[in-house]
């Protein structure tokens, strides 16, 4: 069973996998993450947060993207991570409950996995032809890492929903 509310989960997984869709398309045919989707997903969970958390771990969930964010900025500078990349993972940081990190840790290994092997695949087979004009066919070695990150969320939200706590 994972530590989130199967509640919380179930409240975030419709506005949060609207945006993660986008952030894959946008990702997959520009290699961006539109700031605007990283801060419709922030909004999301300012919005929502305080009505499906308590307050005092909605706080904590607030300093958790800050905390996110600052190592996000470090990891770009040092070249490590893309700015979108960083940048979402601050924002989908408090959708995720600390004590499920080491779950979703390895969530995120077998998503990151599952959609290198799947975008290089689909490359590499006449598939692409069905959208021509994606950039991250021509990247070369880079990959569009929001395409694992947004599937991350995705299925953990999904998964709370399905095996998270029930509400006290």
């Amino acid at each position: 069973m994972l530590v989130i509310s199967a509640t919380a989960a179930l409240w975030f997984l419709p506005p949060v996998l609207v945006v993660c869709l986008w952030v894959c398309f946008t990702d997959m045919k520009y290699m961006r993450i539109l700031n605007k989707s990283v801060i419709a997903l922030a909004a999301i969970f300012v919005v929502l947060g305080p009505f499906v958390l308590p307050l005092g771990e909605y706080g904590w969930r607030l300093v958790q993207m800050l905390a996110v964010l600052v190592a996000g900025i470090a990891l770009n500078a040092g070249g490590a991570v893309g700015a979108g990349d960083a940048k979402f993972a601050a924002a989908a940081a408090p959708f995720i409950h600390l004590g499920d990190l080491r779950f979703v840790m390895a969530l995120f290994a077998a998503t990151l996995l599952g959609a290198f092997a799947s975008h290089r695949i689909m490359r590499a087979t006449p598939l692409r032809k069905l959208a021509p004009d994606w950039k991250s066919w021509e990247t070369g070695s880079r990959f569009p890492m929001g395409l694992a990150l947004a599937g991350t969320l995705v299925l953990y939200l999904l998964l709370g929903a399905l095996y998270g706590t029930a509400p006290v």
